[in-house]
């Protein structure tokens, strides 16, 4: 797992449901754009369209003012396609040193070009 987060976002207000956390959904979106950010670190291509999210597990709920990091590693690296994984940790708003994992999940994307096409995953860039 890198050391560096894809992304770090603290959570807002309106990313919340009526309960008060934050919805999944926010969470499956970031988790969609770290797997890519990854695939892109990886391989150094531009261009990936999200086919399949495996096993999302939510842990924990995240809520308002919670600093969000989604760690991201590559898995595989197939002829057009990249498989991801992605490691979510809450750092809890008002409790120093407080890091819960919050969610987990594989994402597969493929490659594409300019016409969405698929295209070959040229080499990776370990």
């Amino acid at each position: 797992m890198n050391a560096d987060p894809a992304i770090r976002i603290a959570m807002l207000p309106r990313d919340t449901n009526s309960q008060g956390t934050i919805f999944g959904g926010v969470i499956l979106s970031y988790l969609d754009m770290a797997g890519a950010i990854e695939a892109h670190r990886h391989t150094g291509m531009v261009r990936f369209v999200t086919v399949a999210m495996r096993e999302v597990i939510f842990h924990a709920p995240v809520f308002v003012g919670d600093v969000v990091s989604f760690y991201a590693e590559t898995l595989k690296v197939g002829t057009t396609s990249i498989t991801v994984r992605v490691l979510v940790e809450a750092a809890r708003y008002g409790e120093r040193g407080q890091r819960v994992r919050v969610t987990e999940a594989e994402v597969i994307d493929v490659a594409v070009d300019e016409k969405d096409k698929k295209v070959g995953i040229a080499t990776s860039r370990e």
